[in-house]
């Protein structure tokens, strides 16, 4: 079964890898890594090996299984695009989101350049396949690199999720960009977001027709401080105007939006 998300921007997770390590800021407070070494240790627990990096090659089928379409968020305990991950495990991957293409796919990374040139390597000039989403974790403007390299990955569709946000970005440009995520950090000593951080972005989305979608406050938990910003929730999704010729693909994709 798939694991259902308490993601909002989501509906199911799928970690065919866990464990990481840090690369920036926004890793400080890793959530995935404060969870995971809670049970490092604990014989028979999916993380008794804590936030090591481990391949689960056990579970690289498990979306073919999965026959309502889905919202799924890739690695959501790891980073696909980990230099320790071997490149063909990375397309065996791809091949199962390829085969189960009812889902869309939300791969996330902070290793930017490994994730345009693998996707560059796998696709040549062509692009990633519409129902697989490529983005990049954005914190500060230290980070605004990846940005660029995302701008430079073959994709339909490219996300950035600026979460946790730590800093003001002042002008972004998101051209060749469809959705825009924001939050701020949650857990124990999460740093906190500013809200003119968050509306200079959202300004910025809405000026440049980019989808923006408002996750959390963020504080102690991730619910803690609520999801509203200027009086209403922003969840908005992309816009999806790639060749529909396959008419059931669009079918498909509007139907995972309504579950999100």
């Amino acid at each position: 079964m798939s694991r259902k998300s308490t993601i909002e921007w989501t509906n199911s997770t799928w970690n065919p890898v866990t464990g990481c390590t840090k690369v920036s800021a926004g890793c400080d407070n890793c959530y995935a890594e404060r969870l995971s070494e809670r049970f490092r240790g604990v014989k028979s627990n999916p993380f008794e090996t804590g936030f090591d990096l481990t391949l689960r090659p056990e579970r690289l089928e498990h979306p073919k299984h999965w026959r309502r379409s889905q919202l799924i968020f890739v690695n959501s305990m790891s980073d696909l695009f980990h230099k320790d991950i071997p490149t063909q495990y990375i397309h065996r991957v791809f091949d199962t989101m390829e085969q189960a293409d009812w889902h869309i796919y939300q791969v996330l990374t902070k290793r930017s350049s490994l994730m345009r040139d693998f996707v560059h390597q796998r696709y040549g000039s062509l692009s990633a396949p519409p129902h697989i989403w490529l983005g990049v974790s954005i914190e500060n403007a230290a980070a605004m690199t990846r940005l660029r390299h995302l701008k430079q990955t073959n994709a339909l569709t490219r996300f950035v999720s600026f979460e946790p946000l730590l800093d003001a970005l002042g002008s972004v440009d998101l051209t060749d960009i469809h959705w825009v995520i924001a939050g701020g950090e949650s857990g124990p000593g999460a740093r906190p977001v500013k809200i003119e951080w968050l509306r200079e972005l959202r300004d910025q989305c809405q000026m440049q027709n980019v989808a923006f979608f408002f996750k959390q406050w963020g504080g102690r938990t991730p619910k803690a401080g609520g999801n509203t910003l200027d009086g209403r929730q922003w969840h908005e999704y992309p816009d999806i105007e790639h060749d529909q010729s396959d008419e059931m693909r669009s079918t498909r994709i509007s139907s995972a939006f309504c579950m999100a």
